[in-house]
């Protein structure tokens, strides 16, 4: 995998390169390609996302999906495909086609014809990566009993590193970091043992309940990012379709996680609830390690929804959050009346906000500014429109500053507090 994925990067320096985001327990690289028309960098109002397979270790078909679409972008841009070259020149792409090479060896060490429902799809250390990432979604259920709840940045708690400072995978912590290092906008995981596409939340709004529809404030837009993947796919959203135990087709070949079943500390409420990222869960069939003769065929049926799926993240509003000297704002939040989640601007103030048709009101807030709201319409056949905001500094109040205090019993100002090292 790391000499096709370096061999393509180097095919197509121009546009791809490969990087590592860290090492499995075992040493070995989690090795990314990486798609752009500037790459190692980000553009300004250029949206980033991301795709990861092979989290399960025996579920490979995700990895090798991943390797094919490398491979294709590569060539298909080569050859002057405008629609790839326009993904490209608009998008940055990010891959990782193995998140788990440790479980993955030891599936690939007993080969397709096993019954591999469960070996390898751990870890080095035994630790289900899909379990490993904080909990989260219990924080944000705990504060819906709040009048002014939101769902958005919330912190990764002490108690994750104190109480598991020897189970944190590496594989987790590496994936943590590449999230907080990059403003992905969407995201897609694939695994394998069903054909389904699976939307936050996924772990469930009762904890007693193993199914029960746990919705995101974000659900319609969960829900048409994966309508876009299933509608796409050759065969998921069809009723004809031979399933893998449960029935999806009723339901257009997509699910709400925790109605299906619910777990913790999983990638997808992660990412939703400490970032800007909104990640759905793309299970590509029963066969989680089909043989060799069955890849390709599988990556003609994924092919359309991989790159419509890519294509997702030019839709709703883009823009930039300036101060009055065109300076752009990092950390502004970015809300919209209605939804109890707010994003927040990249290091260059820009900002990526997935929305549906219709008509919005969006405010810019940061600290030590005044807020700007603005109302738009977004019609059906505009993808994505821009929004920009200019936030004026507050006048700070001499009245208020804390030395200016006046003694009254002398008139003099008070002393400042002393400091303490």
């Amino acid at each position: 995998m790391s000499s096709i994925l370096k061999k393509t990067a180097s095919k197509c320096s121009h546009i791809s390169q490969t990087y590592s985001i860290g090492r499995s327990v075992e040493g070995k690289d989690l090795l990314a390609i990486e798609f752009s028309n500037n790459p190692g960098q980000h553009d300004l109002l250029e949206p980033e996302i991301k795709l990861i397979g092979n989290m399960h270790g025996n579920e490979v078909l995700g990895r090798q999906l991943l390797i094919y679409l490398a491979q294709y972008l590569c060539s298909e841009y080569l050859l002057g495909n405008e629609r790839i070259q326009t993904i490209i020149n608009t998008t940055r792409i990010h891959i990782l086609p193995s998140m788990n090479p440790d479980g993955y060896e030891i599936a690939a060490s007993e080969g397709h014809q096993y019954n591999g429902w469960t070996s390898g799809r751990a870890n080095a250390q035994n630790l289900d990566l899909n379990r490993n990432f904080p909990d989260l979604t219990s924080i944000f259920y705990n504060r819906r009993r709040f009048r002014h709840f939101r769902s958005d940045r919330i912190p990764i708690p002490e108690s994750y590193w104190i109480n598991k400072v020897e189970v944190i995978a590496p594989e987790t912590y590496a994936v943590m970091k590449w999230i907080r290092a990059h403003p992905f906008v969407i995201s897609a995981s694939l695994h394998g043992g069903e054909l389904v596409i699976s939307y936050p939340f996924d772990f469930s709004r009762h904890p007693q309940e193993e199914r029960m529809y746990s919705p995101t404030p974000d659900e319609q837009i969960f829900k048409q990012l994966a309508r876009t993947y299933a509608d796409a796919h050759a065969t998921m959203s069809n009723n004809d379709t031979e399933r893998c135990g449960a029935s999806f087709a009723n339901k257009g070949g997509i699910t709400n996680g925790a109605q299906w079943y619910s777990f913790a500390g999983g990638m997808s409420d992660f990412n939703y609830l400490h970032s800007n990222c909104y990640e759905i869960t793309v299970e590509l069939g029963c066969d989680k390690f089909p043989s060799e003769v069955e890849l390709y065929p599988e990556w003609l049926r994924n092919k359309e929804a991989l790159l419509s799926f890519m294509e997702f993240v030019h839709r709703g509003i883009k823009g930039i959050v300036k101060d009055e000297h065109g300076n752009g704002i990092k950390g502004a939040t970015i809300s919209v009346r209605g939804m109890r989640h707010d994003i927040t601007t990249a290091e260059d103030g820009d900002y990526w906000r997935l929305l549906n048709p219709g008509v919005h009101i969006v405010t810019a807030a940061a600290s030590g500014y005044t807020k700007v709201s603005k109302r738009i319409r977004l019609p059906r056949n505009i993808h994505v429109g821009r929004v920009d905001f200019v936030l004026k500094k507050v006048p700070r109040d001499p009245s208020l500053d804390y030395f200016n205090i006046p003694d009254h019993n002398n008139n003099n100002k008070v002393s400042p507090p002393p400091l303490f090292c």
